[in-house]
Parts: structure tokens; sequence; C-alpha cells
């Protein structure tokens, strides 16, 4: 029992409350219950109460349902029941997709797994809102048929069949599973993602989730059967079952596609509009293409009559928790007023007969609902139920308690007088160090306190009056109850006092991204990919080869290069080559380098010079900044930590990192520069300004230069917003204010009354003057002119400097400029992102327009993407013909700056409805209220630009949408059809999103580099420019460049990855690369185990090639340049030959080998019956370094 729900459990008007919940339940015709007078935090807890009461007795079987009129509310209050170890699942509201359009899955995935936890019974409480529990689903019957059951013992397996099985529930097909829905079948090993299962390990333990698991097959039995990492696709824990829930609530099989083809052929017959029937056809194509009918849910009762929903789950008696009643049924008829706006559309154009118009319950199914359960509706008021008979109304009187943030002197006094009244009192601390400096400083205060890890779950009766419980664990708003005299009080602010990390938020798994999966991964090359040689320059890759020569099978890797010249590149040589990356390269237009001309060579040494410089420029900037003297701030206060405490969301492991380094900056004797590099959304704002909060609590002033008004204005809401009760005074210089506001200001900030300034190139005046500047954070830098950088240096001086980035930059350049910048990188998105629905379809006026309505419908607002400076008014035009209620502003580049920021003004303030403009948004300031997006001709843009423009959109707690559009019947390139096919991934499963950042940091990376650099690095390529910048600080420094020896092994043995153990060639490209990689024996075995567990057991040729891959290694260290095999002996050729070291060798293989002191030095060593030649060196090359390592010891 928690002491938390026990507190409200204590008040009599509760314990009546449940018994006539209990009364109800057993009533036949059940009547509501009315609860009124619960505030905020007592709700909360009285919600907690009842879903472990009523959990206790239903065991699973009878989930409470809780009925909220906002989605923000639900996942507010399902994180908040989980922290108190309740099964809450959270049934969002289904988006209708009534055209052929491909859009993602995250929600569908959520609603299925909700569903799937009522039928299993493992679920106690079900959060929704009343138009999704009416919306239709997949019926209970036809959910279970589509489970698919595996048993380790008992289960055999055609592959055939269980293909089918897999795609008749809905899962998709792929190279690779790497999100939920998917499965991919190599040979005997079948993958698969279910966006839920229920998983028994061998030990019988139970497990419910969304995790991939990998089956492999011998014959039609389970040899295995295992959960693997999506990142590694390593095995993870070892399963003896599986029951696996279908991947979408629409499903198709052959029967109904025909049943679909022929509504649509009858509509067809009827239709008189031509757009109308040119829509019918390509619905028709897609249907005998074979392919996704995405536009299936028009035909939602024809394939489902059951016209079942999420009440048709809820079988037998179940208790429902109804907040706000009269928001609930406002919040139903506005969902049947825009289903009505959409069908009627549909009806308009004729694409949809009115029989299948049907997708909802009405109203009267929910009141049913209500009727056949007990209800409880909690409402301030007790408004909602009148005319209604009642079992009984219960008004319990409760106080809301404002939280106390850090203002523990006041809490004190308030302690002081509950204590004299005798109130058992509960303190909320923010987390478990914010609870113990509570206990110390109540301590130190005389009151008797305690922290509830010392005092374990007890009943809040057994509490004594006069000590002060302290909890962090779960979190409540604050509340005081006046008949038991209890009150629950909150440290926290107000954001974090809820008990829930995501604010409002839906919470989707992510996963931590691995080393393997960053952006110097090969792992994305593909046919037609561009790369770069060392040696021989640019060339396009075409594909993997395997050739024979002299009786030996390898792999090749075949790149073409200008004219007809080819060049195979033995896979063990793939060290030499990386995807080019650079100007182009996204489009194709990369001209390929002539094989054996001087071209290349030349770019290559321009491309070093620069680098030269560039080296030397770097350390002389970096010893001029170890000469010069900073100011050393203190260690962490109780102050600094309340700072900390109170931020509204859950940190980021990137955001903890660079927090602490950035402190670690601050609190050195030497200036701060440090770049802080992040995306879109990624939290670097809260970054700074902890930075910022540490400098002011050091007594100094923090200057944050921002590149436009309009973010100085966002970033001084956000921060006077976020430093409210922390005594820090923030103002902000920029033309929205008047002279006489700007010049007090300056007076304040030389006085130094001002704490935080915030302004635009303004601030870098030659009449601004600081009393005592400690830390300038810089925004955007890349923004600000040459003239404007300079005059930053010199203001600069000797305080520490944070500069800020939107476009992430590569850790390979942090580290090839040797720490002389210091980076940080935020490249983890928020957990609490509310994923954007997104859509990819040829561009269709009506399904655009419709969304747009929709938008304006829900009071939001749209961007709209249309990249063409010249014809954007005509767009525009176009927009205002067919939505004339809207209002509509253009925005793009060649507009006046002040002109631009005022438009920014009018959106961020609601006066504009939809934006249309060119991909200048992509920097532009947060507009929470804009949650539709339109983007068109998507097919021009990268998806580094789509990945970023998205991010406009999604951030607030209300759902968003993004529409990629490209255009229809028209003819496009090879690239941009590779491009869209790229989009179509991405929106499907976010799979493109490891592309999107490898060419975002590029970018990033000319902004560190600047113009002339990037020219370079365009010639080479990004892989080869840093290689070069980093061996040129490395000489600048005075470092020895390591010693690159180019080694060829030729035995005579077949080693390669045969096509039939790894059919996708980019898979095979991706192991080439990790076995060129191997160095040690655990190396070889850590990828033997990841080929086991992915593709089975490992052919000869390709154990073959794993160990000369470790022959290869242990060549290099000995500094070999070639090993070649013939019928008799192997020859080995040095290239620095230690005569004593190979003379020791040669008397222990006394009879075999054979030093050879000619013009071309080298080692004979004959062959033996039967041995195996490729461990034989690789023993001979290890007892080489042994001998190496024995000499050197003993020449020191």
């Amino acid at each position: 029992m928690n002491i938390l729900t026990d507190c409200i459990r204590s008040d009599g008007e509760y314990k009546h409350l449940l018994k006539t919940i209990a009364e109800q339940r057993a009533a036949r015709n059940p009547l509501p219950i009315a609860a009124a007078g619960l505030c905020e935090g007592a709700v909360d807890a009285a919600y907690a109460a009842l879903s472990e009461d009523i959990a206790r007795v239903a065991c699973g079987k009878h989930p409470v349902v809780l009925v909220c009129p906002e989605e923000k509310e639900c996942v507010r209050l399902a994180n908040l029941l989980k922290r108190f170890d309740i099964r809450a699942g959270f049934f969002v509201t289904r988006d209708l997709n009534f055209y052929n359009i491909v859009a993602s899955h995250e929600y569908e995935h959520e609603r299925l797994k909700v569903l799937s936890e009522i039928l299993c019974g493992e679920i106690d409480v079900v959060i929704t809102t009343p138009d999704a529990a009416l919306s239709y689903t997949i019926p209970p019957e036809r959910f279970i048929s589509a489970m698919i059951k595996v048993e380790y013992d008992s289960t055999t397996i055609d592959m055939g069949e269980f293909a089918n099985k897999l795609l008749a529930a809905g899962y998709v097909r792929t190279e690779l599973v790497d999100a939920p829905g998917q499965f991919a079948i190599r040979g005997g090993i079948v993958d698969i993602y279910p966006p839920c299962a229920r998983y028994t390990d061998i030990n019988g333990k139970l497990s419910v989730g969304s995790f991939p698991m990998r089956i492999e097959l011998f014959g039609e039995d389970i040899d295995r059967m295992e959960l693997f990492d999506p990142n590694t696709q390593r095995m993870t824990v070892s399963l003896n079952s599986a029951e696996i829930i279908p991947a979408r609530e629409l499903l198709v099989d052959a029967q109904m596609r025909s049943k679909i083809r022929e509504a649509i052929q009858a509509q067809f017959k009827k239709s008189k509009d031509e757009r109308a029937c040119a829509e019918m056809v390509s619905e028709i194509a897609a249907i005998d293409g074979g392919l996704d009918i995405n536009f299936a849910d028009k035909y939602f009762t024809l394939v489902y009559p059951e016209r079942m929903s999420l009440i048709d789950y809820l079988s037998g008696i179940t208790c429902v928790l109804m907040r706000n009643t009269s928001a609930c049924y406002d919040r139903i008829k506005a969902s049947e007023w825009h289903l009505e706006q959409s069908i009627e559309e549909l009806l308009e154009n004729g694409t949809i007969a009115p029989k299948y118009t049907d997708y909802t319950k009405p109203t009267s199914a929910f009141d049913i609902f209500l009727e056949k359960n007990p209800t409880v509706h909690f409402d301030a008021f007790g408004q909602g139920l009148s005319g209604k008979k009642l079992a009984a109304m219960f008004t319990f009187r409760t106080k809301h308690m404002v939280s106390y943030s850090e203002n523990y002197e006041l809490l004190c006094e308030d302690l002081e007088g509950y204590r004299r009244a005798g109130y058992r009192i509960i303190v909320m601390a923010e987390n478990e160090n914010s609870a113990k400096n509570l206990r110390g400083y109540l301590c130190d205060k005389g009151f008797s306190a305690m922290i509830e890890v010392e005092s374990g779950d007890f009943a809040i009766e057994d509490l004594p009056k006069n000590t002060v419980m302290i909890k962090w664990r779960q979190s409540l708003r604050g509340y005081e109850l006046t008949s038991p005299k209890i009150v629950v009080l909150s440290t926290n602010s107000e954001g974090r006092d809820m008990g829930y990390s995501s604010a409002g938020r839906l919470r989707t798994s992510r996963k931590k991204k691995s080393a393997a999966e960053r952006i110097m991964s090969y792992n994305d090359l593909n046919v037609g990919d561009f790369v770069v040689h060392e040696i021989h320059g640019i060339g396009q890759y075409m594909g993997i080869e395997n050739l024979t020569v002299d009786g030996v099978s390898r792999d090749y890797i075949n790149i073409k290069y200008a004219g007809s010249d080819r060049l195979f590149l033995p896979t063990d040589k793939l060290d030499m080559i990386s995807k080019y990356i650079g100007a182009h390269s996204d489009d194709g237009l990369v001209k390929l380098s002539k094989f054996g001309g001087g071209e290349w060579t030349r770019a290559k040494s321009r491309a070093k010079a620069a680098v030269k410089e560039m080296a030397k420029e770097l350390i002389k900037l970096y010893a001029e900044r170890m000469r010069r003297p900073g100011f050393a701030f203190p260690e962490d206060d109780d102050l600094q930590r309340d700072f900390e405490a109170a931020f509204e969301y859950d940190e980021t492991a990137g955001q903890l990192e660079a927090i602490e380094d950035i402190k670690k900056d601050m609190m050195s004797s030497v200036p701060m520069d440090r770049l802080l590099c992040g995306d879109v959304g990624f939290g670097k704002t809260e970054v700074a300004l902890r930075a910022a909060y540490k400098a002011v609590l050091g007594g100094k002033q923090v200057a944050i230069l921002v590149p436009t008004t309009i973010l100085a204005l966002q970033h001084y809401q956000t921060i006077s917003s976020r430093t409210r009760g922390f005594s820090v005074n923030v103002d902000m210089i920029s033309r929205f204010r008047t002279p006489k506001q700007q010049a007090q200001t300056l007076r304040r900030l030389k006085r130094g009354e001002v704490d935080i300034i915030i302004g635009t190139h303004r601030l870098i005046g030659k009449d601004i003057e600081f009393k005592d500047l400690g830390l300038l954070i810089v925004d955007e830098e890349q923004r600000f002119g040459v003239a404007q950088k300079e005059k930053l240096k010199q203001i600069a001086g000797n305080v520490d400097v944070l500069t800020l980035s939107a476009t992430p930059i590569p850790r390979t350049l942090n580290m090839a400029m040797g720490g002389i910048r210091d980076v940080s990188v935020l490249d983890e998105a928020p957990g609490d992102r509310l994923p954007v629905q997104t859509y990819v379809l040829e561009h269709d006026e009506l399904i655009i327009i419709e969304a747009i309505k929709r938008e304006l419908r829900r009071g939001g607002q749209v961007f709209y993407l249309y990249n063409f400076v010249e014809s954007i008014d005509s767009c525009a035009a176009r927009l205002a013909r067919a939505i004339p209620e809207a209002r509509i502003t253009v925005a793009h580049g060649k507009m006046d700056k002040e002109r631009l920021e005022d438009i920014w003004a009018d959106m961020l303030s609601g006066q504009i409805d939809i934006l249309v403009s060119t991909t200048i948004i992509e920097t532009g300031v947060d507009i929470p209220n804009a949650n539709t997006l339109i983007v068109e001709h998507a097919h021009r843009l990268g998806l580094s630009q789509l990945h970023q423009i998205r991010g406009r959109v999604g951030r607030s707690s209300r759902r968003a949408y993004a529409y990629f559009t490209f255009p229809k019947d028209k003819t496009v390139s090879e690239i941009a059809t590779k491009r869209l096919e790229a989009i179509r991934e991405y929106a499907e499963f976010g799979a493109g999103f490891k592309i999107a950042m490898r060419d975002l940091e590029i970018r990033g990376a000319g902004n560190i580099l600047g113009a002339e650099q990037h020219g370079h690095l365009d010639a080479v390529g990004y892989d080869l420019y840093i290689k070069l910048l980093n061996e040129a600080v490395l000489e600048e420094k005075g470092e020895k460049l390591p010693e690159k020896i180019e080694t060829t092994i030729s035995l005579k043995c077949d080693a390669y990855i045969p096509e039939k153990y790894v059919s996708y060639s980019s898979q095979r490209m991706e192991l080439y690369k990790k076995i060129a990689n191997i160095e040690t024996p655990e190396d070889r075995d850590d990828i033997i185990d990841e080929m086991i567990d992915r593709y089975g057991d490992i052919p000869a040729q390709t154990q073959n090639l794993l160990t000369v891959a470790l022959v290869r290694a242990a060549a290099i260290r000995c500094a070999i340049t070639s090993v070649v095999e013939d019928a008799s002996e192997v020859k080995i050729y040095p290239s620095a030959f230690n005569i004593e070291i190979w003379s020791d060798l040669a008397f222990e293989y006394k009879g075999r080998m054979r030093v050879i002191m000619t013009d071309n030095p080298g080692i004979r060593v004959r062959k033996q019956s039967g041995e195996n030649v490729p461990d034989m060196l690789y023993k001979l090359f290890s007892r080489y370094g042994e001998l190496e390592k024995a000499l050197k010891e003993s020449e020191s």
C-alpha cells in the first residue's frame, strides 16, 4: 500500500465512495455516482487509489476505464499511474486515412497494444478520450484469430505459410527489421518486430512489450528463439514462447481486396466527376498491383461489418471514471462534426457510396456503456449530471496547495502551522538528492523529518503527527484534506509536481543509438552511391562481384570511374574507400575522377595544403586561449540544484553529458570556448540556461546574442518564465523596445542590475557596457557576418563563450580538431515528443485542402512549404481561392529582414492561419500552435531538410501532421525517385533518420569550417578531408603520425560471403566493413557470434574470410606489405626488415623457414601437408609480435 494513496483512503467520503462503487457493480442497473470538491492533487490521488483498490479485486479481468476530454491529460494520467506501479495504457484516437497515401503507424500500434492487454487481462486502467472509445476498430474475435503463438518445444513452422500469416496480420516484409510492424526472412531465420507481444523466457518469466524477436529453424523445428537488439541485431534473451499481436487494425486479405475492388467499381460506374473517377482508377490499380491499400479506412465497415469499438472489448462489469463530464460530451460533438465535414467532402467528390460512411458509434452507444457500468463523474462542482438519478453524491473537502518550489522559509512557516493544528504532513521532493537536502534543512529548523526509503510503505495513521514524511519516488500536486487532517505539500515547480515525466506528451519507445548507428557507419552504402578511394579518387559504387582469380573465389567492390574504367577492390581493402559526402552527393551531379589521371592528385594536394593552414590557425587560437586568464566559477550549490530540479521534462543522456562538460569548463581558470550542437527541439536552450544560471550565481552577467529580434523575444519569454522564482533579472534589447526603454536597459546593465541580457547584434554595439560580463552565449553563430564575428572576439576576451548551433556537426570533426574547440553534441531526441503523423503522396489538391481545413477547424495554424520564390504568390492565391476564410501570408528569403520578423511575430500571435513559405522555416522560431505541415515538391528537398522542416510541427501537446507531396503524372529523375522511396521509408518507419542526420552533420561541418574549407571538403569528400585535417593537426603539434602500411594477403582459399548466406548486398557490405576492421581474435569471435545470430551457421568460405582478416591485422602489426601463397610455400615481404627477429623465427621454424636477403628481401615458409595456412600465419605473426616486444623491453 502506498502512503500517498492511503491519504485519500483515510477520507470518510472516499470510503463511502468505494463502498457505493461496489454496490453499483453488483446492481442490475447501476446508477451514476457524482464526486465533487476534489482539487487537482486530490483527484489524482483518488484516481490512483481507486485504480489500486479496484484492480486488486478485478485481477486484470475488468480494467477501470478513465475517460478524459483531452489527450494530453490522458498521457499525464497514464504516466502518473505507472509511477504507482499501476498497469495503465492510453487508447489514442485513430486518424482515418481516406486517401491512397502512405502514413506512419505509431498511434495505431499504441491502440493495438492496449487492445491486446485488455484481451490478455494484463491492464488495470484503460485511459481514453470518449471519441477514441467510440471509433470503430478491429473486432475482438478478428484480433484473437490474427494473433500468432510460437512455442519453442511444440511449434513447427513452414516458412512460406508463416510469412503469409505475418502478411495477413498486417506485417510488412523488409530487408532488415528495425521498427515495429516489420519482419524479415533469411534462409531458415525469421525476424519479427511486433507492436506488442507476450514473451516467456526459458525460466518461465512473462514479459509484455514491443521487442524484436528472432526464430532460427532446423528444418521446420525451432532451433533457437530469442529477443534481439534492433541496433546491433544481436540476440539478447532466450525465449520459450511468444504470442504476437497483429500489426494493423484493418486486416485486408485477398478476398477482402476483391470486395473493396467491387465496391470501387460500383461507385465508378455511378460517378460523373472526372477527378473522382481518376482517383478510383488509381485505387483499383493499387489493388491490382498487389500494393498496400492505404485508403482501406474508407471501407472500414465493409472489412468489419461488426462495427465494434473499444467499449466492445470491455465485456462484463467495469468501473468508469469520468473526468469533466460535460467537456467529454463536448469532445464527442466536436469529433462528430469534424468527421461529418470529411465525409461530406468524400460524398461530394463521389469517391464513396453513402452506405460505407459509418466510422464510429453514436453518442447513444456511449450513454448505454455508462448506464451498464458503475460510473463516477469527477466534476469540480458536480455539473454535467442535471436531471439524472444518482446513486450518491460525494462532496470532498480539499484545498489545492501551490508548490513552494525553492522557498523553504515559507514552507517551514506553513509546516509549523500544520504541526500545531495536528496534521499529518507529507512533502514531495523532486528527487532523492532534493529529498536529502530538504530533510537536512528541516532538521536544522527543528522539525522531525524522514525520507520514504527509511520508512517503507505504511498506512498514513502510522505516521506520527509531529513528523514530516518526505516522498520523491511518486509525486502528486499539493492538496489538503481538512477532515482527516492530512496535507500533501510539494517543493517541485508547478510543471514538475504532477508525477509524470513526459509533460502531457505521449512517450514512445526510443532506441538508444549504438556506435554502429553513428554517422561514420558504412551501412548505408548502396549501389549507385559515390565513393572516394584515397589513391584513385571519386568513383561510383556498382555493387559486389564474385570473381575467381587463379582458382580462388573472392568478392570484390566494383567501382566505376570516368569513361569506361573500373576498379575491382578486394573486400579486405574496404578501409581504402569511404562514402563520398560533399557537394551534389544527394543529386547525382558528382564528377567522377579519371583513373590514373593527375586531377585527383592535384585536388588532394590543394586540400592537404589548405588543412595545413587551418591546423596552424587552430593551434594558434588554442595557444592564445590557454594564455588568457579566466574566471573559475564555484561548484554547484543548493540553488543551482533547485534550478535544475525545476526543469519540467526528463533530461536526455546527451543533455546531462553536455551540462557536465560545460560546468567543468566554467569551473576551470581557462576561458571556455565550447560549441553546443543539436537538432531543433533537442534541448539546447535548457543546457544553455543552466550555464547562465551558474554564471549568475557566480556573481557574473550573461549576454545571449541571437540573430533575429523575434528569436530575441522568444528567448526572453522562455528565460523569464524559466527563471521565475529564482531572483534573476532578465532583460532584452531589440527593436521591439522603444529607444527610451533601451536606454534604461543599458544604464541598468552598466550598473549590474541586469543578470541576463538578450539581444541581436545591437548587443555588440559600441555603447554597450557591462559591469561584469562572465558568460557570452551565441545562438546560431554562422548567421552573423564577418565584422560581427570580429566584434564578438573582442567582447569575448576573458569571458566564457558558449555557442549554440541547430545544425549538428560530426563528432569526428571535433576529434580532428584535437579538442582545440570543444564540442558537445545533443544527438538524442527527447522521448516526450508527440510523434508526427506523416503522409507521403502524389500532390492532390483535394487531400491537401481537406488537411488544411481540418487543422483550421481545430483552431490551429499551417506551414505550407513552396520553394519557388517566383511563383509563391500564385500558390498563396490558389489556396486563398480554395479556403477564402483563411488568413494567408507569404514569406521567403528575398524579403526585407524586418518584414520577415513581423511575419514571424504575427504567426506566433495567431494572426496568420496559413504561412506559405520557402525553406526559410527551417530556422524559424517555435510556433506551438502550427501543427500541420504541407511540403509541395518534396522530391526536390533532401531527407535532412525534410527532417528539420518536419521538426517545426509537433512541438506542443496536440497531434501534428506532415504531408510530403510530389508531382502527379510527371517523370522524375532516377535520383529523385530514389529520394522519394527513401522519404516513403522515412514516413513509414523513420528508417531514413540516419541518412538525414548524416547530411545534416555535413552541413554543420560546413558552418564550422567556413566556405573556403568547405570547397576543399567537397573536392575530396568529407571522410578523406577529416583524415587529412587530423594528420595536419598532429603534425603541427609535433606528434608523430602513425605509419600506414598497405598489406595484401593472397592465400589459396575461397574467402567471401556467399550471396546464398547473406542475400542483400547492403548487408554483405556492412559485414565486409566490420570484417575489414578485425584487429584481435576477440573482434573475430564477436563478428562470428553476430553472424550466427543473424544468418545461422557460417559457411567455410566466410570462415576463411574471417581468419584471413585476422591474419591481415597481425601482418600489419608486423610491418608486412605482402603475403603470397603458392603451391609449396608462403612468401612474406616485410616493409622494414628486422633481421634479428626473423633469424630467431627461422631458428624456431627450423627446416621450414628461409630468410632471403636479395634485392627483394623476404621470408619463405614451406607448407606442411594438411596444414591450415591462415592459422599457421596468425601464430607466426603473433610470435613475431612477442619477440619484438621482448626486444624493445631489453633495449629500454
